[in-house]
């Protein structure tokens, strides 16, 4: 009988463990907690758009190994509303799935991002390629939660790219209005997936922060969204990042979804990205002293700055700065 109870006992706890739910990436205090229950810092790579990438062929596990290789632990997605719109919506889901079945592969997180720039409240927005409407993020929102409800893989999802500040951008929208439809974009999404982890943004192309002193985000489970390019700030940068988004991170989690820098005289150089490797010191010891996680933008071969020169993934100068930081200090499982 002894025997027969042990045995019985096993199995339970063998049918336990097969049928337990994966763990979820959360949020306590300042800190995202990993499924293993530690804490967890995202350094990786932005995607420069699942579509865009399924349309050159290089959607594939190659490039997904070279991701790994580089010692990602997360990977961003940049879903754009025009390409899911002219791809189909059923299409692009379907290419996504594959790459969150890779990255799971290779133990890396995603973080899902609704990729516009511009106004939300006022549905003005700085490129054609970025027009969306309040209907479709909801829409987009409730079709990800409930599709990856059951997916931890899918670790964070990004409520709205770079809220801007330009005549185009939130002119009639201040914080307060801004605040109150990321709740509700955060309350629908937890209407499907409960253990979301939301990343919220501010205006400036998703670098101030400054109002979450006063109004933080009335939401549980909840981070926030910087990217602090180069030229948002002259030099000595430290001090105004501390002041401009730092601040957040001693209270709450923070992750830079976009940083990078290209030389003056690279490819695709622009405002606020052109800087020297100084850049990239700099920003990685901030980061590693305030705890912050990060993804650099671009791992891509046209959308500057670039991370990739050509689809052998030779590196930039970023890539081989970013690259061999990150290999430093992977923590992929």
């Amino acid at each position: 009988m002894k025997l027969k109870g042990f045995i019985m006992a096993a199995a339970m706890m063998l049918l336990s463990s097969c049928s337990a739910k994966p763990a979820w990436v959360k949020v306590e205090g300042n800190k995202f907690i990993g499924q293993d229950g530690k804490e967890l810092i995202f350094r990786g790579l932005c995607y420069s758009d699942p579509v865009k990438l399924a349309r050159e062929g290089q959607w594939n596990e190659r490039y997904f190994d070279e991701a790994a290789e580089w010692g990602a632990n997360v990977v961003r997605f940049a879903v754009h509303p025009q390409n899911l719109n002219n791809y189909g919506w059923d299409k692009t889901i379907a290419i996504m799935d594959q790459g969150v079945e890779w990255a799971k592969e290779r133990g890396m997180y995603v973080i899902m991002d609704w990729h516009s720039i511009g106004n939300l409240g006022t549905e003005k927005y700085t490129s054609g390629m970025y027009n969306t409407t309040k209907e479709e993020a909801f829409k987009f929102w409730r079709t990800i939660a409930q599709h990856y409800a059951d997916e931890p893989q899918v670790a964070l999802y990004e409520i709205f790219n770079e809220p801007t500040v330009t005549a185009a951008g939130t002119q009639g929208m201040n914080w307060t209005q801004w605040k109150a439809l990321q709740e509700q974009i955060i309350d629908t999404i937890r209407t499907y997936n409960p253990n979301a982890v939301c990343l919220c943004a501010g205006f400036n192309w998703a670098y101030d922060l400054t109002p979450v002193a006063k109004e933080p985000i009335a939401r549980r489970n909840v981070g926030y969204v910087a990217h602090p390019y180069p030229q948002k700030r002259d030099q000595p940068w430290e001090e105004q990042w501390e002041k401009d988004f730092g601040y957040v991170a001693d209270t709450y989690p923070v992750v830079c979804t976009e940083i990078g820098f290209c030389l003056e005289d690279e490819p695709g150089a622009h405002v606020p990205v052109k800087s020297t490797v100084v850049y990239g010191e700099h920003i990685t010891k901030y980061f590693e002293e305030k705890g912050i996680s990060f993804t650099v933008w671009c791992f891509d071969t046209s959308w500057a700055p670039t991370l990739i020169k050509d689809w052998n993934f030779t590196p930039t100068t970023q890539g081989v700065y970013f690259k061999e930081y990150l290999q430093k200090n992977s923590t992929r499982r």
